[in-house]
């Protein structure tokens, strides 16, 4: 695959998996805008383990002690707030896992990728993050998450599976409905995120290990390392902006290419 193509499939991942615009939505949009074609679940793979990497390291010492926890939670232990993550990340996991194996055994997930189901989840699910943003207490911090909490964001996580939804944007919709501030909901989402992409990478690993040769190693590897600097720069970036702005800007996008997108699916 070109250079070029690699690089765009690279950053689209890497900047929009952890911001809430919907990276799959875009990654499908590509080749059904572009006339490109579809990069393959290889490389898709490829990208989500760049992503995965870059959020681990930007929240290592949270994933450092959820994974000490999860040792301990193995052993019947939950002592340690490490142990409690490790605990609520498991049954936040749940719900995404559950509905994605029922999308792929049905098929159903080949009948979302469509222009006009991503043109109605952006506009929709980007004005529900609005409305919870504007109208969402704030009453709780990322310390005080509970197995309840866990539970309700996970089954809204797994509305994710929606192309257009936004993993991140539909988790930090929850989060803020349920009073987190901002910066904690977009904390808790980007834990989130871990196990949810080692399982949908773990699946799409599978099915493309047959397949695999060098080129497509070598394409694998340039996507990843592209794919991982973005992702850390976006989750910077937007760590950043959290100390003075709102979730508005994402929602005017997703309005904007929402609308954009209904219009093209249409006519």
């Amino acid at each position: 695959m070109a250079l070029t193509h690699l690089l765009i499939l690279a950053l689209i991942q890497g900047v929009t998996e952890f911001l809430p615009i919907s990276s799959s939505g875009h990654l499908i949009l590509l080749p059904n805008l572009t006339g490109i074609a579809d990069q393959g679940q290889a490389l898709d793979v490829a990208v989500h383990v760049g992503t995965l990497l870059a959020v681990v390291l930007y929240f290592w010492s949270d994933v450092k002690a959820v994974s000490q926890g999860l040792g301990r939670l193995i052993r019947g232990r939950i002592d340690t707030q490490g142990a409690f993550w490790a605990l609520c990340l498991i049954i936040a996991t749940i719900p995404v896992v559950a509905l994605g194996v029922v999308l792929k055994l049905t098929a159903l997930n080949d009948f979302l990728r469509s222009t006009a189901v991503i043109g109605w989840t952006m506009l929709a699910f980007g004005i529900v993050l609005y409305w919870a943003d504007q109208t969402g207490p704030i009453t709780k911090s990322a310390a005080n998450w509970s197995l309840r909490d866990a539970t309700i964001m996970g089954l809204w996580q797994a509305l994710a599976l929606i192309p257009g939804t936004s993993r991140s944007g539909i988790t930090i919709t929850a989060g803020r409905q349920m009073g987190y501030d901002r910066e904690s909901a977009a904390r808790l989402s980007m834990l989130m995120s871990i196990p949810t992409i080692l399982a949908s990478g773990a699946l799409l690993s599978v099915e493309v290990a047959q397949d695999a040769d060098m080129a497509l190693f070598r394409d694998a590897a340039i996507a990843a390392v592209f794919a991982f600097l973005a992702a850390l720069a976006a989750l910077k970036l937007m760590f950043k902006l959290l100390q003075s702005v709102s979730f508005t800007p994402y929602v005017i996008y997703r309005v904007i290419l929402g609308v954009i997108l209904l219009v093209i699916a249409y006519t």
